[in-house]
């Protein structure tokens, strides 16, 4: 055994190589993150899309669906050493528009920062973003209320939402399609 490296029960420990590896930020195409990230994994690249459900209105109908929590950038995960892979192609990948510099450097971002979203992420995905939010100001476009000023109070399944209408001096609870109901504009 050399004097360099030392035994531990079965694993013999050596002076390794040191991993150069470290993630940076890519720029996508308009809309196009999934398929950045398709690509780019289906090169062999480690890639990190953070997603959040988000509820939407879809033809008069409240959906929850995923959206890019940092619009048109994913991370990608690079070695600089002699194994790492060549970054020629990053740029002509379908969907991708450019790898994010700052000068003539690759912007690094920390491990920890990745760690974080993924966290965050974790918790999004137990509870979706509401697209309106309780007490919020909302007018009512559609149906028999239409024209009218309307506090928000709850989802009531993917159907219907609760509204406060102010009718004959007081407020009365009103459940309307989700479609039919905007959130009021700043004047």
């Amino acid at each position: 055994m050399s004097a360099n490296s030392k035994t531990t029960g079965l694993v013999i420990e050596s002076p390794s190589i040191q991993v150069q590896s470290h993630w940076y930020l890519i720029h996508t195409k308009p809309r196009q993150e999934r398929r950045a990230l398709e690509n780019l994994e289906r090169q062999g690249y480690p890639c990190y899309l953070p997603m959040f459900p988000v509820q939407k209105i879809r033809r008069a109908t409240l959906t929850t669906v995923e959206e890019s929590l940092f619009p048109r950038y994913l991370f990608i995960k690079l070695d600089l050493g002699p194994q790492g892979m060549d970054w020629g192609p990053i740029r002509s990948t379908m969907g991708v528009s450019r790898l994010v510099r700052f000068g003539l450097e690759a912007a690094k971002v920390d491990q920890n920062i990745i760690n974080f979203l993924r966290e965050r992420e974790t918790a999004f995905r137990e509870e979706p973003t509401e697209h309106f939010a309780p007490g919020e100001r909302l007018t009512v476009i559609d149906g028999p209320f239409s024209g009218l000023d309307a506090v928000f109070q709850i989802a009531d399944g993917e159907k219907r939402v609760i509204v406060l209408i102010e009718m004959l001096a007081r407020q009365v609870k009103v459940a309307v399609a989700p479609g039919s109901v905007r959130k009021m504009t700043a004047s």
